[in-house]
């Protein structure tokens, strides 16, 4: 079992991140931990910093959530790490997302559902243990 802390008195459940592009690796990224988002997001700036371009996305795609409608895609990057696991070719929705929280991404259900996860928020420890470790 990994365990991830992050701060439990902050109003997001914000855990780091890296992924691996054509030009590197990227730096630390905050990235909300997100039940109730069904993809993994990143934001543009972070892979265009890291040489993809929405010219090498798979599909065109659109986010709805309560406050509109945001454009994006899906791309497929070199690697993505987060909770102490990391993926290969693993799929990314490239979205904007609001500014002022600081945050790079979410960690949605598509990274989520490889594991068994435990959300001690009073404790602010996340628990992950992927099934065969």
């Amino acid at each position: 079992m990994k365990v991830t802390r992050f701060d439990p008195t902050a109003d997001l459940i914000i855990v780091p991140a890296r992924v691996w592009g054509p030009l590197g690796e990227s730096p630390r990224l905050n990235m909300v931990v997100d039940t109730g988002a069904a993809e993994t997001v990143l934001i543009p700036d972070v892979l265009d910093e890291l040489g993809y371009s929405a010219r090498a996305a798979t599909r065109r795609t659109v986010m709805r959530s309560a406050v509109g409608r945001e454009e994006g895609y899906l791309i497929d990057v070199e690697r993505f790490a987060c909770l102490g696991y990391q993926f290969s070719d693993f799929q990314i929705h490239v979205h904007d997302l609001p500014e002022g929280w600081g945050i790079h991404g979410l960690v949605g259900l598509t990274f989520l559902r490889n594991f068994n996860c435990e959300i001690r928020l009073r404790e602010g420890r996340l628990l992950v243990d992927r099934s065969g470790d």
